[in-house]
């Protein structure tokens, strides 16, 4: 396939088409297998147009041999390669450079039990929702992890809630669908690139009036995660309070501005 972004399957329009991004940072253990067990996963499951977009950023260990040889070998995935790290980059490139109707993204690691894929894909297709985001913290979802990981987690989300008044339950589970709408008016006022882009998403999202469903899901803790959580908790506060500035000045949402300008005026 080569290093473009365009759908192998954007012709066929007589179903919708959705993209799944994974993006990758010195995943060579494991990617060729999470690509095959995704994609027969949606052969099997997901009833409209796909294609897999794996996106590496800048790995040093064999991982862009791996996405290219797979890209070339199979039809429906893609490989994209950037010189600049950062999972918000990652996302930001696939999604605007791509003409699918619904762009979804999940970890390498699959951590998130994929049988959540369809019903987060139908609720942006067939539901009416700009966003469908997994949830670990619903009441209903089952999660495998350490402790550790649970209270920082759920603290993370408290924090979340209670400086910038969100009501999504989970802010950072890597697993997403968003609607065409969102990727041409909410991804463009993103700022970060790292780890806090999924928060400023759903936060731009739902002030502007977007709407997003929570997804119950199975995840189970990776245990070769490469998230580093003391500086990575330390940009997402960081990323909190400049949302909250951002959410106190009167013209920080222009569209919202005048979607309720034209609200109105068609009321009257």
């Amino acid at each position: 396939m080569g290093e473009s972004t365009a759908s192998a399957l954007g012709e066929q329009r007589d179903r919708p088409v959705v993209d799944i991004v994974i993006p990758v940072l010195n995943e060579a253990q494991v990617l060729e297998r999470s690509v095959r067990t995704v994609r027969e996963f949606l052969r099997a499951h997901l009833p409209y147009a796909y294609q897999i977009v794996i996106v590496d950023n800048s790995s040093l260990d064999g991982t862009a041999d791996i996405g290219r040889r797979l890209a070339a070998d199979l039809p429906d995935v893609t490989f994209l390669h950037l010189d600049q790290r950062g999972r918000g980059r990652a996302l930001r490139h696939a999604w605007t450079r791509s003409d699918a109707d619904v762009l979804c993204y999940m970890d390498v690691d699959l951590s998130t039990e994929l049988e959540a894929l369809p019903p987060l894909v139908d609720a942006v297709l067939n539901e009416g929702y700009d966003i469908a985001t997994g949830s670990r913290l619903m009441k209903e979802s089952r999660i495998t992890r350490s402790l550790n990981r649970e209270l920082i987690s759920r603290c993370y989300n408290i924090f979340v809630k209670a400086i910038l008044f969100t009501s999504f339950s989970d802010a950072q589970c890597g697993f997403k669908a968003v609607s065409r709408k969102v990727v041409d008016e909410i991804v463009p006022e993103i700022k970060d690139e790292s780890w806090f882009f999924d928060t400023e998403l759903l936060v731009l999202a739902e002030k502007q009036g977007y709407t997003i469903k929570d997804i119950p899901v199975r995840w189970v803790e990776d245990d070769d995660s490469r998230v580093k959580i003391v500086p990575t908790a330390w940009d997402d506060i960081k990323g909190i309070f400049r949302v909250r500035w951002l959410l106190t000045r009167a013209a920080v949402f222009p569209r919202a501005a005048a979607r309720r300008t034209r609200s109105k005026t068609t009321a009257s």
